[in-house]
């Protein structure tokens, strides 16, 4: 058995998605020995953290035991590391991805992978033609809840699907009277912000997954607060959406329904929730739990809820039992990544599978501008 040391450039190390997912889950893998491979070989991940503060950078790299770290993206691009994961702000990032491949680097990366599903292929294409590997974080199908939903899909729970429903989202303050939960590039469309830009790509992977490839979408989005206040307590203009609405046609004949907002008030099972309606079944999960009910259990409420509190609609459904293996997200991602790298392992999410989260956000955009229903085509590495 050998230990193989693999380089790992964390671009955007110091925000809160490259210290408490990327850093956090591969220096785990890390302190157990390394991820172990079909011949029994260890792969221990080596960190470069790059950022744009050194102080900060100094500060992460000294509380893990010295971590290598640099300011300079073109030096750490420059070095033998093998894989770059860019987690940082997403406006810039194709430019970041094209220079990582030009350096010959295996891309890992936050998504959106670009702003538009032209950016996002060519990234596909240009990282085939170089002869690298790339993938783009799915991290939502790996959370307990929707792990849960993947698995009664596979075990044929539902029959024939009919229809998918997810209701997202949570109240972001403006930062006027309490500070607003997200970074202010959110809300600025030459920044990568927007909602259905950053969402719809975690809905895309999604609902291609659990239930069918989308063919079609129509979209209504809208701002709700146009102006809001910045980290350094600057007021700026809100120019995307932070509310969007989307109707589905999925492959076979089923059909989505998506209402995602940072503007609504939370009252159900959690800030997520998917609920897969079948012939044979429902379920419904939030990030942690899940819920089914069989047709067989399934009670007549059509009259029997007519009347105020008649019946108790959350109590007829079952949870699904913990019985998977429960590791983070975000590990699961990078030990799917590692594994292809290293011993050339399947691997679904490429580019490819992240330009279809982009082309599902730009073709939304295109509805909503034209006020119509969107094909969703097929998209293809090759040319």
């Amino acid at each position: 058995m050998a230990e193989i040391r693999i380089g790992i450039i964390i671009n955007g190390a110091t925000g809160r998605i490259g210290t408490t997912q990327h850093m956090a889950n591969l220096l785990a893998i890390a302190a157990e020995g390394g991820l172990k491979l079909r011949n029994g070989d260890r792969l221990i991940p080596d960190l470069l953290l790059v950022g744009r503060n050194a102080e900060t950078l100094r500060k992460h790299a000294e509380a893990h035991g010295g971590l290598r770290w640099t300011t300079s993206l073109d030096e750490a691009l420059a070095g033998p590391d093998q894989i770059f994961m860019d987690c940082s702000a997403t406006g810039g990032r194709p430019a970041r991805v094209r220079q990582a491949i030009a350096a010959g680097k295996h891309i890992h990366i936050e998504k959106p992978t670009a702003p538009t599903v032209e950016e996002a292929m060519a990234l596909a294409r240009l990282a085939d033609a170089k002869g690298v590997k790339h993938g783009v974080i799915q991290d939502k199908l790996f959370l307990p809840g929707f792990a849960k939903l993947m698995f009664l899909r596979n075990a044929g729970f539902f029959g024939r699907i009919l229809q998918v429903r997810i209701d997202a989202g949570s109240w972001i303050f403006d930062g006027t009277t309490q500070e607003c939960q997200r970074p202010s590039w959110n809300y600025k469309k030459a920044e990568g912000g927007g909602l259905a830009l950053d969402m719809l790509a975690h809905w895309r992977y999604m609902i291609d997954r659990l239930v069918a490839p989308v063919t079609g979408v129509t979209a209504v989005m809208s701002t709700a607060s146009p102006e809001r206040v910045d980290e350094a307590g600057n007021r700026y203009t809100v120019d995307v959406e932070d509310t969007s609405h989307a109707l589905l046609q999925l492959q076979g004949g089923a059909v989505g329904v998506i209402t995602n907002s940072w503007a609504t008030r939370v009252r159900r099972e959690d800030t997520m929730v998917v609920q897969i309606d079948g012939i044979n079944g429902s379920a419904v999960a939030g990030r942690h739990r899940c819920f089914t009910q069989a047709a067989v259990n399934t009670p007549e409420a059509f009259f029997g809820g007519g009347k105020p509190a008649s019946m108790d609609f959350m109590a007829q459904w079952q949870e699904v039992p913990d019985t998977m293996p429960n590791k983070p997200p975000f590990r699961q991602c990078w030990e799917a990544f590692l594994r292809y790298v290293a011993e050339d392992a399947p691997y679904l999410p490429t580019l490819v599978e992240g330009a279809k989260s982009v082309q599902l956000a730009d073709l939304a955009y295109q509805s909503v501008a034209q006020q119509r229903w969107m094909p969703v085509p097929e998209l293809r590495a090759d040319p």
